[in-house]
């Protein structure tokens, strides 16, 4: 609703707890959203069940006009282990396109 009334030409940045949400956020108008929740799919094999019900487990990705950053981040879900999906702190830099 707060996207409504946002002054027309600026970025718009979503902070999404799970990345599942992004298909409304490109549909809502938005450019960029910055996620985590996945933990990567922390171990195998629970990694492809964290698939079929997030699109994006890590990284950066393009959905639409939308542009997804998905974190791993520092910690975990259910047991203290992670396989296949260290963890990260991120640090991003934006910068306005070319003109």
């Amino acid at each position: 609703a707060a996207i409504a009334t946002a002054p027309a030409g600026l970025v718009r940045i979503l902070l999404a707890h799970q990345p599942r949400s992004a298909a409304a956020a490109a549909q809502a108008g938005f450019q960029l959203q910055l996620s985590g929740h996945t933990h990567g799919g922390q171990f195998w094999p629970w990694n492809f069940f964290v698939r079929l019900q997030q699109p994006f487990t890590a990284g950066l990705h393009r959905l639409h006009n939308l542009w997804v950053y998905t974190s791993r981040g520092t910690g975990y879900w259910g047991p203290p282990k992670r396989f296949g999906a260290p963890s990260e702190i991120t640090r991003l830099r934006l910068v306005p396109a070319p003109a």
